[in-house]
């Protein structure tokens, strides 16, 4: 009985063709030169001719004190073939260790001579040396195994935003008034000839000038002394300032390290009146 449904086999799908610019290939151009050594494949190189002969043992699972000779001179001499054939520089230790080698297995085949010592199997020193190499090797693989910075461990580094908070000056104290005193003196002291007669001086009067001064706005401390009072007009105005400073009817300020001192109205006290101005002058200070 024939099936009503056949099962109807998929046509195989047809190679791909290489595109160039989106146009399908169907030919290598004529003028296409590929270079000789083009398609040449590099084996795993080697560090020498120990670590050519610990891959071989390792290869194949040997028991390293127990080496057949013959199977890894034959393997060894097949790589050496091979690095001819691809043309690459050959180092005289690999040839130097396919003699010995050689060397080798000769002495295990010849007879030993009657008067001869016996001087035990001659693939113990290529034993010794290849356990030493394989020590080495393998410390060495360890030591690469472990974690590197810059490899397999990145340090975290954050940089904060640097935050410049103004840091308020400190009020002056009686360093500064003293320094700016001396500053008045020896400005005072240009206009000594200058002066003729000697008036007294009244600190309380000074304090009124000084107060009527400042409503008018913030001054530098030196535009309150007249340098031609002399000395007694620079001590008589300091002595103003003060007692008006422990009145708290004005405060001295600076405006930056090292500044200039300016004198001003009180914040707390911006306006004195008459009376209290009165009241403070009552007392001559000493």
């Amino acid at each position: 009985m024939n099936d009503p449904n056949p099962t109807v086999e998929a046509a195989p799908e047809a190679p791909k063709q290489p595109k160039v610019h989106g146009q399908p290939i169907d030919k290598l151009p004529d003028d296409l030169y590929i270079p000789p050594d083009a398609l040449e494949v590099f084996l795993d190189a080697f560090e020498g001719p120990l670590d050519l002969l610990l891959y071989l043992i390792r290869r194949q699972n040997l028991n390293i004190l127990d080496i057949p000779v013959l199977k890894i001179t034959q393997q060894y001499m097949e790589y050496i073939a091979i690095m001819r054939d691809m043309k690459l520089e050959l180092a005289a230790e690999y040839l130097v260790m396919a003699a010995y080698l050689a060397e080798i297995k000769s002495r295990i085949l010849l007879p030993k001579p009657a008067l001869e010592e016996d001087v035990g199997d001659p693939r113990m020193d290529l034993v010794r040396r290849l356990q030493e190499y394989e020590r080495f090797k393998t410390a060495a693989e360890n030591l690469d195994a472990m974690p590197r910075v810059g490899r397999e461990i990145h340090i975290a580094q954050a940089r904060p935003d640097l935050v410049v908070k103004p840091q308020p000056l400190p009020p002056p104290t009686l360093r500064e008034l003293l320094m700016a005193m001396r500053d008045a003196m020896t400005r005072a002291e240009m206009f000594s000839h200058h002066q003729v007669a000697r008036e007294p001086l009244s600190v309380r009067e000074r304090m009124s000038k000084i107060l009527t001064r400042l409503r008018a706005g913030p001054a530098s401390f030196f535009d309150l002394f007249d340098p031609e009072e002399g000395r007694a007009g620079i001590v008589v105005c300091l002595l103003a300032i003060l007692e008006l400073a422990r009145g708290a009817m004005l405060e001295v300020v600076q405006e930056q390290a090292f500044g200039p001192l300016r004198v001003q109205v009180a914040r707390a006290r911006a306006v004195v009146t008459e009376d209290e101005l009165t009241s403070d002058f009552d007392k001559e200070p000493e």
